[in-house]
C-alpha cells in the first residue's frame, strides 16, 4: 500500500515526487519529477503494490492507471473536502453580480472608497473592460486559443471570464478588525470620533491590528455620514461569503447573518449548492457511500455541475476513499520532514543525497 504524492525543487518550475509505503510509514522512493511516464514507469517495476492513495490530480491517476492497473486508487479524503470548498467558492465569485443586486451594492460611489479600496476598484473598471473584450470575441465565433493569441492575455485569465469568474470587485482578504466591529460601532454611536483614541480602545479589547485599519474604517464611516448613506457600500469579496455561508448561522454576527439570509432567498440556487457542499462533507466524515450516487444526480443541474462531473470521472478513487481506510495524510508528513531536510541543507540538496537521507531500505 502506497502513497504518493508531489514535492517541490523549485516552487512553481519543478517539482520531484515522494513514494511513501502506508504500511510502515516510511519514504520508500523519490522520483525526479512528477510527470505521468516516470511514476507510471516506477509503479510498473513494482507489480506487488495493491492500494495506491493520491490526490485527485489527473498525472497521479493516469500513471496508476497505467503502470499499476491491479492496484486500487484512492482520493484523499481531505483534498475532497478541500475541493468541494473550492468549488462553492468558485460558485459564489462567478454569482457576485446577482449577489451585489441582492444586496443592493449595484452602484458603487468612488467618492465613499477609501485610498485602498479605489485602487481595486480602478482595477475592476480595468478587468471588466477586458472581459467585455474577450466575450465580444468569444461571440464572433473564436476559441480560447484564438482570443489568447489575438490579445495577448494568458490562456487562464481568458478562460476563467468566459466561464463568468470576473465578477468580484473587491478582491480583499478578510479584515482583521472584523471581531471588532460591533465594538467599533458602538464607541463611535458613544461620541469617540477620534481614529487614534478608538485604535487604542480597540488594542485594550484584544484588537492586534495597526493604526490605519482603523482610520480606514473612520474614513468610510464619516464619509457615508456626510453622503447620508449607509456605511456598506459593497458587498463582500467571494472568500468572505463563501465562509460566511459555510458557517453556523447562529455564530454569525447580526449583519452578517442578515446578509447570509438575503442571499439565500435571492438566490436560491447558491444556497442549494451550499447545501449539497455541506451534504458531501457530511458523507466523507460518515463514509457514506450510498449516498453517493443520490448526490451526483443532484449536481448535474446546479452550480457544482462542473465538480459533480470530474467526481464522477474519478468515481472509482472517490468510492475507495469512502469504504477503505487509506488517506495520503502519513504522505504528507512526510513531504513537511523532506521540506526540513532540504532547508538544512539550504535548499540545495540533489536527489541522490535526499534519498541518501530520507529513503528507508526495505
Amino acid at each position: 500500500m502506497i502513497g504518493i504524492d508531489d514535492f517541490a525543487w523549485k516552487r512553481g518550475q519543478r517539482y520531484g515526487t515522494v513514494v511513501c509505503d502506508l504500511e510502515h510509514r516510511r519514504i520508500i522512493d523519490l522520483l525526479p519529477d512528477r510527470e505521468p511516464a516516470t511514476v507510471a514507469a516506477w509503479l510498473a517495476a513494482h507489480p506487488e503494490i495493491t492500494v495506491v492513495s493520491r490526490d485527485r490530480g489527473a498525472g497521479y491517476g493516469r500513471a496508476a492507471s497505467q503502470g499499476a492497473p491491479q492496484a486500487v486508487q484512492v482520493a484523499d479524503r481531505w483534498h475532497l473536502m478541500e475541493n468541494a470548498s473550492a468549488a462553492f467558492q468558485e460558485a459564489v465569485r462567478r454569482s457576485m453580480k446577482a449577489i451585489r443586486q441582492v444586496l443592493g451594492s449595484t452602484v458603487i460611489d468612488p467618492a465613499l472608497l477609501t485610498c485602498a479600496e479605489r485602487i481595486q476598484y480602478e482595477g475592476f473598471v480595468r478587468r471588466r473592460e477586458d472581459s467585455r473584450g474577450f466575450k465580444a470575441l468569444a461571440e464572433t465565433g473564436k476559441s480560447i486559443k484564438d482570443i489568447t493569441r489575438a490579445t495577448g492575455r494568458s490562456r487562464k485569465l481568458v478562460r476563467s471570464v468566459l466561464r463568468g469568474g470576473d465578477g468580484d470587485v473587491f478582491r480583499c482578504r478578510q479584515s482583521l478588525l472584523e471581531p471588532y466591529v460591533a465594538k467599533l460601532r458602538a464607541e463611535w454611536d458613544a461620541g469617540c470620533r477620534n481614529g487614534a483614541e478608538l485604535w487604542r480602545r480597540m488594542g485594550a479589547a484584544g484588537f492586534r491590528g495597526g493604526l490605519r485599519v482603523v482610520t480606514e474604517w473612520v474614513t468610510r464611516q464619516r464619509r457615508s455620514e456626510r453622503a447620508d448613506v449607509h456605511l456598506a457600500r459593497k458587498a463582500p469579496p467571494a472568500r468572505l461569503l463563501s465562509r460566511l455561508m459555510t458557517a453556523q448561522r447562529l455564530q454569525l454576527p447580526k449583519d452578517d447573518a442578515v446578509t447570509v439570509a438575503a442571499i439565500e432567498t435571492g438566490i436560491p440556487a447558491l444556497a442549494f449548492a451550499r447545501d449539497l457542499v455541506e451534504r458531501f462533507h457530511r458523507m466523507l466524515r460518515a463514509r457514506d457511500v450510498g449516498a453517493l450516487p443520490g448526490w451526483l444526480a443532484e449536481t448535474g443541474s446546479s452550480l457544482l455541475a462542473s465538480f459533480g462531473r470530474g467526481i464522477a470521472a474519478d468515481l472509482a478513487a472517490v468510492t475507495a476513499a469512502l469504504t477503505e481506510p487509506w488517506s495520503n495524510g502519513q504522505t504528507e508528513g512526510q513531504i513537511t520532514k523532506l521540506k526540513l531536510v532540504k532547508r538544512q541543507m539550504y535548499g540545495r540538496a540533489r536527489l541522490d543525497l535526499l534519498r541518501a537521507r530520507l529513503v528507508v531500505p526495505a
